[in-house]
């Protein structure tokens, strides 16, 4: 199955790259540029399609992505929160309809590439925040793809993280040999990760779960405890109290 991977630079997507490349035919890797606050996801990106011997393109949707704002993402004047991933507070970082044309783009790609499948990391996590990441929205893009490209190209959409949780991403990287420091998940962007937004809690908490040692570089390293156990605490009702965000550690500690 020759595949064009979309590819951010972050965790999922890099350990799909290598899924695919040890499991399929990985044709190449296609990134985007929306306009977002930051560039060093593309760079990793790139790294990734070095290591795995592959093409790798940036498709400039600046233009585009200047029509999508209030996303604290694509909006340097909204902060990024911080927090854990699954809390209300990261709809901030919904950037309207962003899978769907980059999907659409991939897609034609692959169509003109000869390729049989465009892959998209995601996953089960991301459910709650980004409906265009929902299983509906797979099957239903899927649905449109083959009405767009019939009789150009038969093109599938690969999702094997669907149903699956960032810890089970985690797994996958730690058997695949991912190398976990060359991949970017901080939203913030700065020297380092931030260890507080909510795809670095995200990191941190899926790497501790799957007992995948983690070599990268948090100004926080230890946030992600205090942040899930606010989680957990408001999801049960309750108030966390400082022996809660002590001991809501994982299954690890």
């Amino acid at each position: 199955m020759k595949t064009i991977v979309v590819c951010s630079g972050g965790l999922d997507s890099v350990t799909l790259a290598h899924k695919v490349a040890a499991e399929h035919n990985l044709h190449s890797l296609i990134s985007f540029d929306y306009g977002q606050r930051h560039k060093k996801e593309l760079d990793y990106a790139a790294r990734a399609a070095r290591d795995l011997g592959v093409k790798h393109h940036i498709v400039d949707l600046t233009p585009v992505g200047a029509l999508l704002t209030g996303s604290s993402l694509t909006s340097d004047d909204i902060a990024v929160p911080d927090g854990h991933y699954a809390e209300e507070t990261m709809r901030i970082t919904v950037v309207p309809n962003r899978n769907a044309i980059m999907l659409a783009v991939a897609f034609g790609a692959a169509a003109s590439a000869g390729a049989d499948a465009v892959a998209a990391a995601v996953h089960g996590g991301d459910h709650f925040i980004y409906p265009d990441c929902r299983p509906d929205f797979i099957k239903s893009f899927q649905i449109m793809q083959n009405h767009a490209l019939e009789g150009v190209r038969d093109v599938s959409l690969y999702t094997p993280f669907l149903h699956g949780s960032k810890a089970d991403i985690a797994a996958e990287a730690g058997r695949l040999g991912v190398p976990i420091d060359r991949t970017w998940s901080c939203y913030k962007g700065g020297e380092t990760h931030c260890g507080r937004c909510g795809t670095c809690v995200e990191r941190r908490e899926a790497l501790e779960l799957a007992r995948v040692p983690d070599p990268t570089v948090y100004v926080d390293r230890d946030y992600w405890k205090q942040a899930r156990a606010e989680h957990m605490a408001r999801s049960l009702g309750a108030s966390p109290t400082p022996s809660a965000r002590a001991g809501a550690q994982t299954s690890r500690d």
